[in-house]
């Protein structure tokens, strides 16, 4: 069995962990929060032709934390990171944040550092975003 047929839902997939049935998924950005394995998938169902490209995984304990990238067909690359909570090793609330990178503005130029997105990571470029 490869191991994207180990997984039931992308989510899984992003973090590389079984979901508990129960398990509950919150985006803050859009008010939403998805209760049940089965209503998660049947969530990500409804988005076709999406890529995903994982990044870094970290585990500390009973917390996973995933930074990834995803394109939604459109060929616009979202930065997100997941964060699990996690019991008898399986997923049980989930906070996804994500978001389209975009240019800074020029004032902030003086005040920040550029960040170094190199090709290997912790976001994949959308070049290397594979279909799901």
């Amino acid at each position: 069995m490869t191991e994207e047929a180990a997984h039931h839902t992308r989510l899984e997939r992003i973090l590389g962990i079984p979901l508990a049935p129960d398990a509950v998924r919150q985006w803050p950005q859009s008010g939403e929060l998805i209760r049940g394995r089965d209503r998660i998938a049947e969530v990500e169902s409804h988005f076709v032709g999406l890529r995903i490209g994982i990044g870094r995984r970290h585990t500390h304990g009973d917390t996973v934390v995933v930074e990834w990238s995803t394109d939604y067909g459109d060929g616009r690359v979202y930065r997100n990171v997941s964060i699990a909570e996690t019991a008898d090793g399986r997923a049980v609330r989930i906070t996804d944040y994500w978001g389209e990178p975009f240019t800074p503005p020029a004032w902030r130029h003086p005040l920040a550092e550029r960040l170094d997105m190199p090709p290997d990571g912790p976001w994949p470029p959308g070049s290397a975003l594979l279909p799901d």
